[in-house]
Parts: C-alpha cells; sequence; structure tokens
C-alpha cells in the first residue's frame, strides 16, 4: 500500500511541477510583500522535496490546490509532491502505522488526527506556530483547541494548523421576497425567532427544512441543533457534549433539541407541515425559496447549497445568506459552526516545516480564495482577492467570529454522530420527545464505550 502511495505521489507531483502561477507576481489584491518575506527566510531549500497527502482529488479542488502550490514551489525552489485517493483518510492511517507516511498530511477529521497523534505518528509543532495561529485567525483559540490532541504518553500537544474552512452557519433567503413582504433581516436569535413568528402571523410560511439524504437521512438536523447549541450553551459546554462529558440527556442538550423543535416541529413554520421535514430531500428543501409564490422564506444549510439552487440563481440578487444569528439574551459572542481541513507534519523535515509557515501566509489563502470554494480565518488574508461577493460576505462572517466550533456530529464516534444522531433527529421530528430521543442516543454511545 505504501509503494502505491509513493506512486500516486510522483503522478501528481507533474501536474504541481508543471503548474504555471496562476496570478502573475505583483499584479492585483494579493499580498505579495508577504511572499517575498517568505521567500527569503527559506531561501535555502532549493533541491529538497516535499510530499503531502490530502484530500483533494481530480477536478477543481485539486486544480486549485495544485496552483497554491506553485508559489510554494517558486518561493523556495522545493519540489512538490501532492497525492489523494478515493479513500485519502484510510491511507492516511496506513501509511502512518507503516512508516511511509507523507511529510505533510491533511484532512477534515480532527478526531482521526487526534487518533493518529496517540499513536505517535503525528510531529508537535512549536510554541511559535502555536501562538501564531492563535493571534493570526479569527476565533484563534479555538483553532488552537482543534490543533491540540493528547500524544502517545497522554500529554496535550499542539499539532495542526487550520487550512481551508467550510462555513455552517448561515439562513438562505430571497432578497425581493423578503422585500416584497417588507422583513428585514435578523440581528439576533431573538429576532429570528420573532421574524419566524411574524411570518406565521403574516399568513406565510417561515422555513423550508428537509431531512432526506439517502442512508443519511437526519444529517441536516445535526447542524441545526449544532448551531443552536452555540446560541444558548458555553463553548465548553459545546466542547463537552463532543466528547460526551455533557451526556446526550442533560438538560442543556434537551433544550437545543426542544429549540430546534420549535422551528422544526410547529406545523405553520415549515413548508409542507410537520410531515415533510424527515421525508423531504435536503437538496430540493431549499426551492420553496423559489417557488411563486413563495413556498417559504428562510432555509438554514451550510455555504454549498447553492449547489442545489436552480439553474440561472444569480447569488446576491435572487438568493442571498445571513449569520444564523447568536443570541442576545445568552450572549455568547458570535459562535460560528463550520469544518474545514487541517495540516500535520507527519514526517519531519526543514521544506514540511517551511510549508507550515506557507499555511500562515496569506497568499497560500489568497490563490485559492480568488478562485471557488475557499474560506479563510487568517486575518492577514486580504478578502478582496475573493472571486465574488458570495464568499466575501461568507468569509467575513468567519473573521467576526469569536468562537469557531467543528461540525459536532464529524467529531462524535461515527456509530453515534453518523448513526443514532442521525436517526435520533429523524424519530424527533416523527413525534418522539427531545428527552426520549437524548435518552436514546446517549444510551448507544454508552453501549460502545
Amino acid at each position: 500500500m505504501a509503494t502505491a502511495m509513493l506512486l500516486g505521489v510522483s503522478l501528481a507531483a507533474t501536474n504541481v511541477q508543471a503548474q504555471e502561477l496562476m496570478f502573475p507576481k505583483g499584479e492585483g489584491a494579493f499580498s505579495w510583500g508577504a511572499l517575498e518575506e517568505f521567500a527569503a527566510a527559506h531561501a535555502d531549500l532549493s533541491g529538497q522535496t516535499l510530499t503531502i497527502w490530502g484530500p483533494w482529488r481530480e477536478g477543481g479542488d485539486q486544480e486549485m490546490f495544485t496552483s497554491v502550490l506553485a508559489y510554494f514551489e517558486d518561493a523556495t525552489g522545493v519540489t512538490v509532491k501532492y497525492a489523494s485517493s478515493e479513500n485519502y483518510e484510510q491511507q492516511a492511517q496506513i501509511d502512518a502505522a507503516a512508516g511511509s507516511s507523507a511529510n505533510i498530511t491533511i484532512l477534515p477529521q480532527p478526531g482521526l488526527l487526534a487518533d493518529m497523534a496517540s499513536k505517535g505518528y503525528l510531529v508537535p509543532l512549536s510554541d511559535d506556530v502555536k501562538a501564531r495561529v492563535e493571534s493570526g485567525n479569527a476565533a484563534g483559540s479555538s483553532f488552537v483547541s482543534l490543533g491540540t490532541y493528547k500524544d502517545k504518553a497522554g500529554t496535550p500537544e499542539f499539532y495542526a494548523v487550520p487550512y481551508k474552512s467550510d462555513l455552517k452557519s448561515l439562513v438562505w433567503y430571497s432578497p425581493d421576497n423578503f422585500a416584497d413582504a417588507g422583513y428585514e433581516v435578523p440581528q439576533s436569535y431573538e429576532d429570528l425567532k420573532a421574524l419566524t413568528e411574524q411570518m406565521v402571523a403574516d399568513g406565510k410560511t417561515p422555513w423550508c427544512i428537509g431531512l432526506g439524504s439517502g442512508g443519511a437521512t437526519g444529517w441536516p438536523a445535526t447542524d441545526w441543533v449544532e448551531d443552536i447549541m452555540l446560541r444558548i450553551n458555553t463553548p465548553e459546554d459545546y466542547d463537552a457534549w463532543v466528547s460526551n462529558d455533557l451526556k446526550f440527556n442533560d438538560p442543556k442538550v434537551i433544550a437545543a433539541l426542544d429549540e430546534f423543535g420549535w422551528f422544526a416541529k410547529t406545523e405553520a413554520n415549515v413548508a409542507g407541515g410537520v410531515a415533510a421535514v424527515g421525508t423531504t430531500d435536503f437538496r430540493e428543501s431549499p426551492l420553496g425559496l423559489f417557488a411563486v409564490p413563495p413556498a417559504c422564506y428562510m432555509h438554514h444549510q451550510a455555504s454549498f447549497i447553492p449547489s442545489f439552487f436552480p439553474e440561472g440563481t444569480e447569488l446576491g440578487v435572487d438568493a442571498d445568506f445571513f449569520y444564523f444569528p447568536a443570541s442576545t439574551e445568552h450572549d455568547l459572542g458570535k459562535p460560528v459552526l463550520g469544518a474545514g481541513t487541517l495540516a500535520v507534519v507527519t514526517k519531519d523535515s526543514p521544506a514540511a516545516q517551511a510549508f507550515i509557515d506557507f499555511l500562515m501566509n496569506p497568499i497560500s489563502n489568497e490563490v485559492w480564495m480568488a478562485q471557488s470554494g475557499f474560506l479563510s480565518t487568517l486575518k492577514a488574508a486580504n478578502v478582496d482577492t475573493y472571486a465574488n461577493d458570495t464568499l466575501k460576505g461568507e468569509g467575513s462572517i468567519l473573521l467576526n467570529a469569536t468562537t469557531f466550533r467543528f461540525d459536532g456530529s464529524d467529531l462524535m464516534p461515527g456509530a453515534i454522530g453518523a448513526g443514532s444522531f442521525w436517526t435520533g433527529m429523524v424519530d424527533f421530528v416523527g413525534g418522539k420527545s427531545a428527552q426520549d430521543v437524548g435518552d436514546e442516543i446517549q444510551s448507544s454511545w454508552d453501549a460502545i464505550k
């Protein structure tokens, strides 16, 4: 398997080496000065080779990542060999166990990285890198926590730097529909609930909610619950919940489930009524925003959902988004729920350390920001390099976040986060009480301990 992995790296390297610089140096709003400083600091690496294993394979994402790598190669003289595979997570573990890891491994699963750290497969990063992550990123302390795991001896160490974030705390709507009805974007969680009630009073349906997703049916509700957890409970409570130190049937969690139920289990609040919530496919549920007359006025979903909007939808005109607002009553800052990738050193070298430095350089973010599908929490990255106003707006939400928390279901054991939590949400909208659902999910967690 290790041989196959290295072959894949070698083949991918051709793409990186042949990649011309996508954006000419010195042109545009890019942080060229920061790139020059980086190049001067790493001028002695010419001739070295760096291997990277990551999640981006084929198509646009790999092409955009290799366009970023071209700037690292140009600045350092290092030859980069990048590879991935369909089962990249499992292959990363296989290579680590065999002692044949790439220099850099990039994964979107903090739980998997924590497991690798506990087996001694990761190289701790310096206190300087840790401090730079904390000071250089919005909600920086959140990212330090996200990249800190226990080593083989059980000692917490800092291992991972963030690169490429995804945003979930969004509500999508039609600006024209809002304007026609005289509605304004809510500025607090309490305002959001009041707007929901106002729409119902006006004879309109506030929300489209669909949990259908084949074998993964139920997952959209987990995002709702996670967002609500961060608005009515502290970040520490959220962390304890994800690790099950705060039980799933704890009153704090039950309160979050019931808050979701306030939206999803109130007949007049949702298009098609409560019965439609568990059966409507998540890809179809936002279409109600575009019906004439509107079947709904709001839809809670992550930044990827425009891929399922009707063809020809112009973002910022036909559809837009607002931040799923924080609670004034609970006063917990501006929490953001998201996901993303984290980079770790799995085989140390000077080039590997230089690459970690590069990921904290604004150019490594801006080159991808200027294309598609990349959101940055790096304060130094110039938001004017974003390819469009939608990405810029989403990036601004991340930059204004006081707390960033990774998707909770992705951090839980698979039997819970991709199992009983999903099915429990379907049972919940189907009529079970929050307490019963919380008890059942906790029982399933206890059973795997």
